[in-house]
């Protein structure tokens, strides 16, 4: 197998290099030329022209408001939760602690669908019912706004800051806050003199994914802030290769140029803060209990806090949605809307053509896209795990890269390339651009997978002349099933929601799910969209299911055997 160690990693840069460079050189060479018909007429113009405009500045003040006030409102909230789930005695833990990370299940553009129904100034369902309330008839939220938007961005960020946060105040010794609890201090006062400090770098690690995140969000831009007339570098983005009879390519590359640089110095600083965190450490050789705080009186009431916050982010958008997809028009729930409630939305929506083309395609992507993917993944995890060289260093960087990409600028940069070539406005450009945007989501489960293999199983597998992809196969994979089986989860489940690349990339014939949902939204088919909505969760949580069906019938052959 060390024989082909070199030929194995020189293949897989290759391929992850063409997959995640080839956007980036795409996108600069685009950006210094006239427009696609004119790809390689070199021109400073389109620069000039990017960052001359007045606009541009209201753009960029919305975009900092955005992503700082979202990222901050995420940390701080998965900081809240992470810190009663894992610390305290409040109770129904293990239900709070799933309850937290399911928001990632739910499509972005179907969340901010579903609080667009809620609070939209005009007939949101939730405004209609605070002014049904005496003194509040002319009280109405209004969630196309910049705070609206920072509200919903930062719920559906707030899973991906937990998932770094708790695992750090796992790991925490308490010695130390009982320590200072000795010396006088209270429990506040320990918080922030003590825990938080000793934290700061996991917070700054969520925060700043976190950031680039929501640098790269669309849905919610779209969704709550076209309306509102609140347009960020997204959304800017969009309508310059969108808008008009001339869309300007060239100029929304070189824009896209500046937005791809931040986010790449952004997760430049995130990995030395996750390699830095070993200063941190308060685990040592010696056994360690993990302290559990007892809340005393403040149970009841952030138990109550608890349910809200799980309500909000969870029951809601999903209720909101099911129920607006059997009433005729918005109206607050009660014997009128009961009354006219029937599946006419779900009639016409089965018997729309493009609807029925967009599933099959999504189903399509997440069913091939996440197998690939996977199979991708695998060895890309298994070189950067096992094969300790300077060019497995090289695959990794190059593989973790692509966390850093926007999806508009990524998606601009491949229709520059796919557009020089048979593969634009093909399925399969569509494939390649997931791949190559959601590889490290399928890398990273399988890279821990790997790190628990022994190397004497592949070195006893080698001796007894099986070759490496008889030992990969029969050997690795099925030590590591549960690792492929969360990779794959992971990617159809992205692939199957995305939206940003195929904003971009799809074309007639080759809709998705997500863009379809947008289509709705714009058209204002508020009733379609959110059947269509129910149906992509249905089908999410079925990939989810039949996934872990085949694991576990995979599990069992080796005993029937």
């Amino acid at each position: 197998m060390n024989r082909n160690h070199p030929r194995l990693t020189a293949l897989l840069i290759l391929i992850v290099a063409a997959l995640t460079l080839t956007p980036v050189v795409m996108l600069l060479l685009g950006s210094f030329s006239e427009g696609l018909t004119s790809f390689g007429s070199f021109t400073v113009d389109k620069y000039v022209e990017a960052y001359s405009d007045p606009y541009l500045l209201d753009v960029v003040v919305n975009t900092l408001i955005f992503v700082v006030g979202s990222s901050l409102f995420a940390t701080l909230l998965a900081l809240f939760l992470a810190y009663l789930n894992i610390r305290t005695d409040i109770p129904f833990k293990p239900l709070f602690v799933i309850l937290s990370i399911v928001p990632m299940m739910i499509p972005h553009v179907l969340f901010a669908a579903a609080w667009a129904l809620l609070l939209n100034p005009s007939n949101g369902v939730l405004n209609q019912a605070i002014q049904l309330i005496p003194g509040l008839e002319n009280v109405a939220f209004n969630v196309y706004s910049l705070t609206g938007m920072i509200f919903v961005e930062g719920l559906l960020n707030m899973p991906v800051a937990y998932l770094i946060i708790a695992p750090a105040l796992s790991s925490f010794d308490s010695a130390l806050e009982e320590a200072s609890r000795v010396s006088g201090a209270g429990v506040m006062k320990t918080l922030f003199r003590v825990t938080l400090p000793i934290l700061r770098p996991a917070l700054l690690a969520a925060f700043i994914l976190s950031v680039v995140r929501v640098l790269a969000a669309y849905a919610v831009p779209r969704v709550l802030g076209t309306p509102g007339d609140v347009d960020v570098l997204a959304t800017y983005l969009f309508e310059m290769i969108s808008t008009g009879f001339a869309p300007d390519y060239g100029q929304a590359a070189a824009l896209g140029m500046s937005v791809l640089s931040a986010a790449i110095v952004l997760i430049v600083v995130y990995r030395a803060l996750t390699a830095e965190s070993g200063k941190f450490v308060t685990i040592s050789g010696r056994g360690f209990k993990p302290g559990v705080i007892h809340l005393k009186g403040a149970r009841l009431p952030l138990l109550f806090i608890m349910a809200i916050l799980s309500f909000v982010m969870i029951v809601i958008p999903v209720a909101q949605l099911l129920y607006t997809s059997l009433i005729p028009y918005a109206m607050v729930p009660g014997p009128k809307a009961w009354s006219l409630m029937s599946l006419q939305h779900w009639t016409t929506m089965f018997d729309d053509e493009v609807t029925w083309q967009a599933l099959k395609n999504s189903v399509f992507l997440a069913v091939v896209g996440a197998t690939l993917g996977v199979l991708l993944s695998l060895f890309v995890a298994y070189v950067s795990v096992k094969v300790r060289t300077a060019a497995s260093t090289i695959l990794e960087t190059l593989t973790f890269l692509a966390f850093s990409f926007p999806g508009i600028v990524i998606g601009i940069g491949f229709m520059w390339f796919f557009v020089q070539t048979p593969l634009y406005a093909t399925l399969t450009a569509l494939l390649l651009a997931y791949i190559a945007a959601y590889l490290p989501y399928g890398v990273r489960p399988l890279a821990s997978a790997f790190v628990q293999v022994h190397a004497h199983l592949e070195e006893s597998s080698l001796v007894c002349g099986a070759s490496m992809l008889t030992t990969m196969r029969r050997i690795i994979a099925p030590i590591i099933l549960p690792g492929l089986i969360s990779a794959w989860i992971l990617m159809a489940t992205m692939f199957m929601r995305e939206l940003t690349v195929s904003v971009v990339l799809s074309r007639p014939g080759t809709e998705v799910l997500a863009v379809r949902i947008l289509d709705f939204a714009d058209d204002g088919l508020w009733g379609k969209l959110s059947a269509l909505g129910i149906v992509m969760i249905l089908i999410s949580t079925a990939l989810v299911l039949l996934a872990q069906g085949v694991g576990k019938w995979a599990k069992r052959r080796p005993e029937a055997a």
